[in-house]
């Protein structure tokens, strides 16, 4: 939706951070941080934007539901310097990692569709085998011990930890959850109810809030992209376009 400029197409300082919900100190570190362009300056040093200005705030605001704050950032910063190459880069890197997170979603899927029942493996595993199967360090087996997402039993005569069948299922499925972005204290209840309810129905409500959140990051993705595509059409107009200004 257009918005009235003010002063005959420029903004003060003010009129962008309330058109956008933000304090001017927002807006001014905004574009110390090289989100927006530079401002201009009257004869008595006060800050004046533009349409563009404003076309750059919508934008970065878009991209920040779908990329991250500093994502976002690193797209604008490089956009604001005529890099659009190295811009582009970083969108295809951010879609890169949606994608790898929904791959991680349906590991995390296949995982639990093979926990009921535990299967029977030849023989037990002991933390430096367990942690190179994982691609983690002996280290962090321990602190997911210390937090209750595995239970191995100690050798009685090498006091050695070691790892049956379910605690193999219990560190794989821990593993998938830690990529999946979920913290150690979210993970150790489900793998509790796992545990006592012999199955993975108290996890259903985990994976479809996860599987909405991806999609929430996707729809967000398309819409910065609308806001950023708008903002680099404003970049490319002749001098004499007015550009509108995207709500």
């Amino acid at each position: 939706m257009g918005r009235n400029l003010q002063n005959g197409g420029r903004f003060r300082p003010v009129d962008l951070a309330r058109g956008h919900g933000l304090s001017t100190q927002a807006v001014r570190n905004y574009e110390a941080a090289g989100i927006l362009p530079d401002a201009d300056r009257t004869p008595h040093g006060y800050r004046t934007y533009t349409a563009l200005h404003a076309q750059a705030l919508h934008a970065f605001l878009a991209l920040v539901p779908g990329h991250g704050h500093q994502t976002a950032t690193s797209i604008m910063q490089a956009v604001n310097r005529g890099a659009t190459e190295q811009a582009l880069r970083i969108i295809d890197e951010s879609h890169a990692q949606l994608l790898d997170d929904r791959r991680t979603l349906q590991a995390v899927e296949a995982a639990l569709r093979d926990l009921d029942p535990v299967p029977r493996e030849r023989g037990d595993t002991f933390v430096g085998p367990l942690s190179r199967r994982l691609g983690i360090r002996p280290a962090t087996l321990r602190k997911w011990e210390r937090a209750g997402l595995v239970r191995p039993r100690r050798d009685p005569g090498t006091g050695y930890r070691v790892y049956g069948a379910a605690d193999v299922r219990d560190a794989l499925l821990a593993h998938q959850l830690r990529r999946g972005g979920y913290l150690l204290e979210q993970i150790a209840p489900l793998i509790a109810q796992v545990r006592s309810a012999g199955g993975v129905a108290p996890l259903e409500s985990m994976l479809h809030d996860w599987r909405s959140r991806l999609s929430a990051r996707g729809r967000a993705m398309l819409a910065g992209a609308a806001a950023l595509d708008a903002y680099l059409d404003c970049r490319t107009a002749p001098p004499s376009a007015e550009p509108s200004v995207t709500a």
